[in-house]
């Protein structure tokens, strides 16, 4: 799952945890067989511990939006009603809150509900051929894809073979060499390297670092997951994943982190399953500050003591 950051500044960030989707013009419509309905409430507790008042104090929350042709978002209402609406470098939306007016030992609650249908997606590869896009494929923080390690292990799987199928080595790759295990703390794709476990943040950017050393176009996708009897015990709430560009194919979704036992991983590779819902796209969304979903500031630091006691999401499947 999404990573939770504490940073002691003046001002504390606090985790608690696009371009809209581009295609091809070559590329054909992908399949839809089946679209889900859910009413999704999120709710965000601020509680001021300290003494004081803070001078200044701010939250951002990232948006479900529409995003064609994963989800539609039908309705949406946000309380407190007193915000701004703000877009970053990758389309992704937020909240803004002004809470500079919390007095001491009381609590401001956010609440976020939305109806949204989902889309399921089966993908064509029978025709893997034709170009690329430009773009996606460049390293970042906790992409490393230009890591010498994450390039040769992307030599060596590759060597030959349609796009679709270096694609497919390397999600199986990432699928039978990472352990999974919930990491309090954002490592990334050269992290699992080493000995550590990796959650879906990790399978999530190995996957990509791999495509994008091999030069395919990769993004990253943070969103919640709905949990039934198949996935409540393989994955959290908050979780990861992300889409590869594959030539006569267009953008195609990925979840290593579902797919990685042997039964599932046909399952997850190239075929977007109906439960999973895109909060943002990027690994590193400058919003956010390296949180995930939202971010708190407030100062001054050493005479108030403000904190998010929770952050939760209530996902309700409202049709089959």
């Amino acid at each position: 799952m999404p990573k939770k950051h504490l940073f002691p500044l003046i001002a504390f960030i606090l985790f608690l945890s696009s371009c809209a989707p581009k295609t091809s013009i070559n590329s054909p419509a992908p399949k839809t067989p089946l679209t889900r309905t859910y009413h999704i409430k999120e709710e965000i507790s601020l509680v001021n511990h300290g003494k004081k008042t803070p001078d200044q104090q701010n939250l951002w929350v990232a948006l479900i939006q529409s995003i064609s042709p994963y989800q539609e978002v039908r309705s949406r209402k946000i309380s407190p009603d007193n915000y701004t609406l703000l877009t970053d470098e990758y389309g992704n939306e937020y909240a803004e809150f002004n809470f500079a007016n919390h007095p001491p030992n009381t609590t401001i609650k956010v609440e976020i509900e939305y109806e949204i249908a989902v889309n399921e997606i089966f993908y064509d590869l029978s025709n893997c051929e034709g170009e690329l896009i430009d773009g996606y494929i460049s390293p970042e923080l906790h992409i490393e894809s230009a890591n010498p390690q994450i390039v040769k292990i992307a030599k060596n799987l590759s060597p030959n073979g349609t796009i679709c199928e270096q694609a497919r080595a390397f999600y199986d790759y990432v699928g039978d060499n990472l352990h999974y295990t919930h990491n309090r703390n954002d490592w990334g794709a050269q992290a699992t390297l080493g000995f550590m476990g990796s959650d879906c943040t990790e399978y999530a950017s190995l996957l990509i670092a791999l495509s994008r050393a091999d030069g395919i176009p990769a993004r990253y996708f943070e969103g919640i997951l709905y949990l039934d009897e198949k996935t409540s015990d393989i994955a959290y709430t908050q979780h990861a994943w992300l889409d590869l560009y594959l030539p006569g194919v267009g953008w195609a979704a990925m979840d290593p982190t579902l797919g990685r036992m042997e039964t599932n991983r046909d399952h997850y590779f190239a075929h977007y399953t109906p439960d999973h819902i895109i909060v943002t796209e990027g690994r590193n969304p400058s919003t956010l500050r390296g949180s995930s979903y939202i971010t708190h500031l407030y100062w001054p630091g050493n005479s108030t003591k403000i904190s998010i006691d929770a952050l939760t999401w209530e996902i309700a499947l409202l049709e089959k």
